[in-house]
């Protein structure tokens, strides 16, 4: 029993180190207080802050349950040992053994350092030059992260998407919500790079196609970056569609330039010019947030233009031919499946360059 009470204080001890890093006390006083928040009646007069309240509350609940059952599964386990009921020994080391497991799970949280980690992640993947041959990258590449997405538990709400003539897919822009989630996917921002023999080609020779992933941290008000408005040129145009009876003849449409880095967002989906422009303007915090991390700057008045998410920033290449490899440039990982890959086995490449 002395060898289960040790590796439990041991236990007990990395969850209180853990508890202090995440700033769990705190964050238990913040749910209290959204709960007293969300129970005010006079809250629901405004449904779009009521639901931002309640949004906010869950995602701040399932961070921190698990650590709280943990906490009081170990304080109950170290009573029973207590107990010194020596017939209960492999039911305690069963337990204990399964605490251990769910604290190295819950362990991978401690990686999430960045003030921005914690927060939804904004997806973005375009077709590099190639026509088809990158289309059709770009379209299998929204189809592993939308997988790894349903995967891992996370929501995947479509912003925007701009179909290929023949494949794939121009452009996709995605909202990817649940914890951590830029925290975890800021390490697929950059270019990604593939080597297969093209079904698109008559000689079915061998192709390269490049598309560009950018990863943003969803940035909803002005409270963690302030953006001048004198910075700002802002356009509106009709959206662009197929014709016919859903066709946009509004001038709905907004794009918003940075003038300072000559930063763009266009955002042209069948919603309203208002909630339009509220999305360009998330993605343009994210963008100009991305772009202080990459630049290291003290703030985004000291950001230089065009030197956010180059295509010259590989970061990823998948051989399909004449070998199979997956392996990223950065941390050296690599994996020979490359089906799973592409079905959305991602996890390794991300775990990764968290650990590195």
């Amino acid at each position: 029993m002395q060898d289960l009470l040790k590796r439990l204080d041991i236990l007990t001890a990395s969850l209180t180190t853990a508890w202090g890093k995440l700033l769990i006390p705190q964050k238990i006083e913040q749910i209290a207080a959204l709960e007293a928040e969300v129970a005010e009646p006079e809250i629901w007069q405004n449904p779009d802050l009521a639901r931002e309240k309640n949004q906010a509350l869950a995602k701040l609940s399932d961070e921190v349950q698990p650590w709280q059952l943990l906490k009081t599964q170990a304080e109950d386990l170290t009573e029973l040992i207590n107990l010194g009921d020596t017939s209960l020994q492999e039911e305690i080391e069963l337990q204990l053994s399964a605490m251990e497991e769910s604290f190295e799970n819950l362990k991978k949280a401690l990686r999430f350092n960045s003030p921005y980690d914690a927060k939804d992640a904004i997806l973005r993947i375009t077709a590099g030059v190639g026509g088809t041959e990158a289309m059709d990258w770009s379209g299998m590449l929204e189809r592993m992260y939308l997988r790894f997405a349903e995967q891992n538990g996370f929501k995947a709400t479509m912003i925007e998407r701009q179909e290929g003539e023949e494949a794939g897919i121009k452009t996709g822009v995605y909202e990817i919500s649940g914890p951590n989630a830029y925290g975890t996917l800021k390490s697929e921002h950059g270019v990604h790079r593939l080597v297969r023999l093209s079904p698109f080609n008559a000689n079915n020779l061998r192709q390269t196609s490049f598309a560009l992933v950018e990863v943003l941290p969803v940035i909803k008000a002005d409270t963690d970056i302030k953006i001048d408005d004198k910075d700002l040129r802002i356009d509106v145009y009709h959206s662009g569609g197929h014709g016919g009876q859903s066709v946009n003849t509004t001038n709905s449409a907004v794009r918003i330039t940075h003038l300072p880095t000559n930063t763009v967002v266009a955002i042209q989906n069948e919603r309203s010019q208002l909630q339009n422009k509220e999305k360009a303007m998330e993605i343009l915090r994210g963008k100009l947030v991305q772009m202080q991390l990459e630049q290291h700057a003290e703030s985004i008045d000291k950001l230089r233009a065009g030197e956010s998410a180059k295509w010259g920033q590989q970061i990823r290449n998948y051989v399909l031919q004449p070998y199979r490899l997956v392996k990223d440039t950065r941390t050296g990982y690599e994996e020979t499946d490359t089906d799973a890959v592409l079905d959305g086995k991602i996890s390794g490449f991300i775990d990764a360059y968290l650990e590195q």
